[in-house]
């Protein structure tokens, strides 16, 4: 399989919840020396910038970690969550504003067993990318990639057009304790590879505060 071309800054800018949606079917592709490895994207969430989102890490400002999410549409934000694992955004919205989508399932379409060779606790192809984290380990995608230029065509790690969803739906974000009313994560409707929400559990919030980049 061969990826479509690559997204425009053009169709990144907009509010985060109005791009979000849109990535949906979209290709995720990276180049590493041990092969390529490309998903299509099931399941996204959005993080409003302009300060006007206690959940992003945009919410104080252009700190040292947070300063991608304020540079043009299209580059990678990476974060390391809860001193565990990785996490991938693109920047959406005008330069300067803040604004992001998490990068949270996808189905391996190309490099399957690069993948799973990467995720050898994956029991099925469906949990190869079936989270965030579990996202960027299938992908090889680390503190590196952090400000990584996904529309550039020599970049490494790529953000291609792909055949959007026949039904998409959308519920609360997960792992937070603030702004939990918006229903800002959008998923494939039936997409197996879509991540659980467990309502009901007890979220821990994704905040500059909580978090530790290295």
């Amino acid at each position: 399989m061969v990826p479509g071309p690559l997204l425009t800054p053009e169709e990144l800018l907009g509010p985060s919840d109005a791009v979000a949606p849109t990535l949906l079917g979209c290709w995720l592709v990276t180049d590493r020396p041990a092969g390529r490895v490309a998903l299509r994207l099931t399941e996204v969430e959005a993080y409003a910038g302009d300060g006007t989102d206690p959940a992003a890490h945009s919410h104080r400002g252009p700190t040292p970690r947070a300063a991608v999410m304020f540079g043009p549409p299209g580059r990678l934000y990476v974060y390391f969550s809860y001193g565990v694992h990785w996490c991938a955004n693109v920047v959406v919205g005008a330069e300067g504003q803040g604004s992001a989508v998490l990068l949270r399932a996808g189905d391996v379409v190309a490099g399957e067993e690069l993948a799973a060779s990467r995720r050898p606790a994956a029991k099925a192809a469906r949990d190869l990318a079936r989270g965030p984290a579990r996202l960027t380990q299938a992908l090889a995608i680390g503190p590196d990639d952090k400000d990584a230029d996904l529309l550039d065509p020599s970049s490494s790690v790529r953000l291609h057009r792909g055949d959007p969803p026949a039904q998409v739906s959308a519920g609360p974000r997960v792992g937070i304790s603030v702004a939990t009313e918006l229903p800002w994560r959008f998923w494939e409707t039936g997409a197996a590879s879509v991540s659980a929400f467990r309502p009901g559990g007890k979220p821990r919030r994704r905040t500059a505060g909580q978090d530790r980049d290295r």
